[in-house]
């Protein structure tokens, strides 16, 4: 048995945060109803990169990024702007535990699918609005994607080399980690609706959430009224806490603290540094980072990466190598937490797929399933939910709505 096998999750986002978020709830148990447009589906079904079908099957190719964020779904064909449509919606709302929704503000309430209309018939409806700016404020009706939000928030202002320009990173953040909002949103509504008996209405904004991650950033400007500058991979308050760059040209990145100093200095045989006065404490190595950072960079440049990992590892001072993705999924560390793992699909057999990182004692662990085909699910949700009958479901197809 899984935590949330009694939470039914109707989802009617497309693309990356939401879905994401309902794909961890599902994989955690909960049964996600996955609204689709009839003969499209979510936009992510035709974005690259593609897979081809297996020999012999008649069938397009399918999209890997929507097999990303889709696992473990069951996927309904919904026409939202058709009444009769709608209709289905609300009868599919009165009966869930959880609506999430991620389209621009004021879209859903034209079609009387808002949170007030949805909640109106079931209290119980836990339903989360994500935007991008929120259903408030003077950005309310702007439309940006993950980088918008990224460059907003600040995090961009911090990602990048010394001197250098603005970067962003090398995956959607701003998506991802609003997909670990929103579902840690849902976990909390749905707590307290045990307690209380009601459910609410979450107004998630995916900029509040970058904002959010500014953390350490806030801290500073808050503490010192210092606006972080871009160091690249340093650390802005802790030396050393930076990658270096090694004897074969690979990068190893190393975070020591002051328990570490004098074992990093010993492993890179400069123990006159380690027991220098003005160097045991982390403060007075940050006020003479350039000077330390030169030393360190120097003494690691004539040792290879992964022999320079070893000893570091023996030494009991914290640094990693850095990894490119085909290094990081052959890693016998990343092999023996199980974490590749594979689904069966219809079309392209079998696909390579990340697991939900949870390793449970006392529930079933999270386990990978494939994603549906589209609108796969529709009829057999119809009739076993809502208990349409096949002259309903017909007169539906007719009218186009499903």
């Amino acid at each position: 048995m899984k935590p949330l096998e009694h939470i039914t999750i109707l989802d009617l986002s497309r693309v990356l945060a939401c879905p994401f978020a309902s794909m961890i709830l599902a994989e955690l148990g909960a049964q996600v109803i996955k609204v689709e447009q009839p003969g499209q589906g979510d936009e992510t079904r035709s974005f690259e990169p593609f897979v081809e079908p297996l020999p012999g099957v008649e069938a397009a190719p399918e999209s890997a990024y929507y097999f990303a964020f889709n696992r473990s779904k069951q996927s309904i064909t919904v026409n939202l702007r058709s009444p009769e449509g709608q209709a289905v919606v609300r009868d599919l709302a009165s009966r869930v535990d959880v609506v999430v929704e991620n389209f621009p503000t004021g879209t859903l309430a034209r079609y009387g699918l808002d949170a007030a209309s949805l909640r109106a018939l079931n209290t119980r409806l836990v339903h989360v609005s994500c935007t991008g700016f929120g259903e408030t404020g003077p950005y309310a009706h702007r439309k940006g994607y993950d980088t918008v939000f990224q460059a907003m928030a600040g995090l961009m202002s911090l990602t990048g080399e010394r001197g250098g320009g603005p970067v962003k990173p090398g995956l959607p953040v701003a998506d991802l980690t609003s997909g670990l909002w929103v579902a840690i949103g849902i976990l909390a509504a749905l707590a307290g609706r045990a307690r209380q008996g009601q459910g609410c209405h979450i107004d998630f904004s995916m900029i509040d959430g970058q904002v959010s991650l500014l953390t350490l950033a806030a801290a500073r400007y808050f503490a010192l009224g210092e606006v972080p500058e871009r160091l690249g991979t340093e650390h802005p308050g802790r030396v050393p806490s930076a990658s270096f760059c090694c004897a074969d040209a690979q990068w190893l990145h190393i975070t020591a603290s002051d328990q570490h100093w004098m074992g990093l200095c010993r492993v890179l045989g400069i123990e006159g540094w380690g027991s220098a006065p003005g160097l045991a404490g982390n403060s007075d190595r940050v006020r003479r980072r350039d000077e330390v950072m030169r030393m360190l960079s120097a003494a690691i440049a004539g040792r290879t990466r992964d022999e320079l990992c070893a000893a570091l590892d023996a030494a009991d001072v914290p640094a990693g190598p850095i990894r490119s993705v085909d290094e990081v999924f052959a890693d016998p560390h990343t092999r023996a937490r199980g974490m590749v793992q594979s689904f069966e699909h219809p079309v392209v057999g079998a696909f390579r797929a990340l697991p939900l990182p949870y390793k449970f004692d006392g529930w079933d662990n999270p386990a990978v399933a494939r994603p549906p085909l589209l609108g796969e699910h529709t009829d057999s949700v119809l009739r076993e939910r809502l208990g349409y009958d096949d002259a309903r479901i017909e007169a539906l197809k007719k009218a186009k709505a499903i």
